[in-house]
């Protein structure tokens, strides 16, 4: 096991910049996830620290020694590789030896010792009967499972995965998935991960680094990176609906009011208990929420008074009835429903903007119908419209 760090990495392909500046700490034994959409550089850095690629700028540490120039084999690292990279004219046995035999020499290893390493990594994964057949003869699977065995042969310090899952079919991938966290929880190797999925990165990570464009938009753990992201790619990338945003504005009253926050919204942007306000969040027109005066300080230091209102579909209920409460009510048109069985997806304009609503199955609702809508004002986000990022 390792704890591997990334210090200020840079790496351009003629014009273009495909890792920006990328600063990372991977702990000791940590599953640890690279996710971002297709040309974000996840791939590319995951290569940097393989040794695949040589940054133009930064350092790659692995127990704190520096490694940027060393050659991959002597990084004491393993790859999977999306296509597995299995050799097709090898038996299963031979593809898990190599790594072995390559080195045995450096090792010092004998050909029963590698014969030994091999049977027990191929147990481990429960691909022992396979020893004997060639790679054309094996399900994707069990593709996956030899690839992963050939790692973990060598018992390397890390472990890199590239899109591992992604030439399986839907259902054995979500298996695989499991087994995957399991097997790295058992061995406790340090591993560093790729993926586009974010189910993937959700469910399996210790840590998350979501990438855009060549950088590190946050490194978070998957429950505050789905409640509280600091950014709107990172809100409106994870989660499936993604976060809803509604374009607001920042509102100063001339004369001040006085409201008083409800039993369960205290620490809401209301505030808590008796409140005095010149500011409202104003969406639209159809939607105006109080807030309080120091989060309305908190924007207004942002140089900005357009923010948007950022809220998960799940946060959102929608009635038949009118809602007794008086703040985040709003009266509205169904636009489109989608079905799921155990719930539906209610799709709602305000404004110009899309709000998708999570409603279990037994609210039945028809496209046009009237209802009304109340946002849990306990979950809602405000950000800044012209950087993206998180302000409250």
């Amino acid at each position: 096991m390792a704890r591997v760090e990334l210090r200020n990495i840079v790496k351009r392909f003629g014009k273009v910049v495909a890792v920006d500046h990328v600063n990372l700490k991977i702990n000791d034994g940590e599953f640890f996830t690279l996710l971002g959409p297709s040309g974000c550089g996840k791939s590319t850095t995951l290569r940097i620290i393989a040794g695949l690629e040589f940054p133009d700028e930064g350092d790659v540490l692995i127990d704190d020694q520096v490694v940027t120039n060393l050659h991959p084999r002597d990084r004491d690292i393993a790859m999977v590789f999306q296509n597995y990279a299995l050799y097709p004219h090898m038996t299963v046995f031979e593809n898990i030896a190599f790594p072995l035999e390559a080195r045995r020499k450096q090792l010092g290893l004998t050909k029963e010792e590698i014969k030994k390493r091999v049977l027990e990594a191929a147990r481990f994964l429960g691909i022992e009967e396979l020893l004997d057949r060639y790679p054309s003869q094996l399900s994707g699977g069990q593709q996956q499972r030899v690839a992963l065995a050939r790692a973990l042969v060598r018992k390397p310090k890390v472990w890199l995965l590239d899109e591992p899952l992604s030439n399986l079919d839907a259902k054995l991938r979500i298996l695989m998935r499991s087994e995957l966290k399991k097997l790295q929880r058992t061995l406790g190797i340090t591993t560093i991960y790729v993926t586009h999925d974010q189910v993937e990165a959700m469910s399996m990570s210790d840590r998350i680094a979501i990438m855009n464009k060549g950088r590190v938009l946050q490194v978070d753990t998957p429950d505050n990176l789905y409640n509280k992201p600091q950014d709107i790619f990172v809100a409106t990338f994870i989660g499936n609906p993604p976060m809803n945003l509604i374009s607001c504005e920042l509102v100063e009253e001339p004369v001040g009011f006085e409201y008083t926050v409800p039993s369960g919204l205290e620490g809401s942007i209301l505030g808590e208990g008796r409140i005095k306000s010149n500011y409202h969040i104003v969406c639209y027109d159809l939607l105006k929420i109080p807030i309080a005066p120091k989060y309305a300080e908190t924007i207004i230091k942002e140089d900005t008074r357009t923010v948007f209102l950022g809220i998960r579909p799940e946060y959102i209920e929608l009635s038949k009835e009118p809602f007794k409460d008086p703040y985040g009510i709003l009266k509205v048109k169904v636009d489109v429903i989608e079905v799921l069985g155990s719930e539906n997806i209610v799709n709602i304009l305000v404004g110009n903007d899309l709000v998708k609503v999570r409603t279990p199955a037994t609210l039945k609702l028809e496209p046009g119908e009237e209802v009304y809508l109340k946002l849990d004002l306990r979950k809602i986000l405000l950000f800044n419209a012209k950087t993206g990022r998180l302000i409250i």
